[in-house]
């Protein structure tokens, strides 16, 4: 095997070892050791198949590392994003642009699936992993149940 560049978020980590997901292409590589990693912690590195099997992984070159937050906000929807899901049906995702960097995600639910659905983005790896590619450092979740309206900002900062 060869070396691997690339965006890696941590998945798992413990003590002694670390698990790391490469955020294009899901592929998993679990660490023979722990760097000083977190959970959410995300790299711009090279891992490396550590010899002599080549099973196990290690970090051979960090270019950058930040931590992503998630935030379960107790703000409502801007008056932005329930228009841009006034717009849309029950389930479908609308994807805005933020001035400068970043997303914003909107999403209409069913009457009841509001809460539901925020638990499931703040719990959902893929999150973080998204937040990786858009250069997030900070997921903030907003809902209003009386809109049935759930936003996803991705945030530089």
């Amino acid at each position: 095997m060869t070396d691997k560049t690339g965006t890696f978020v941590v998945t798992h980590a413990e003590d002694e070892s670390a698990v790391v997901r490469d955020v294009e292409t899901a592929q998993v590589h679990t660490l023979a050791s722990n760097p000083g990693l977190e959970v959410h912690d995300v790299l711009e590195a090279t891992v490396a198949p550590e010899p002599p099997l080549e099973v196990a992984w290690e970090v051979i070159n960090v270019e950058e590392r930040r931590s992503i937050d998630l935030v379960d906000s107790d703000l409502e929807p801007t008056q932005h994003a329930k228009d841009l899901a006034a717009d849309s049906d029950v389930g479908d995702l609308v994807q805005d642009e933020r001035a400068g960097t970043g997303e914003i995600h909107v999403f209409r639910v069913p009457d009841g699936g509001v809460e539901p659905a925020a638990q499931d983005v703040l719990e959902d790896e893929e999150t973080i992993a998204r937040a990786a590619r858009l250069e997030a450092v900070r997921v903030e979740v907003r809902r209003s149940a009386d809109d049935g309206v759930l936003s996803v900002r991705y945030l530089p900062d």
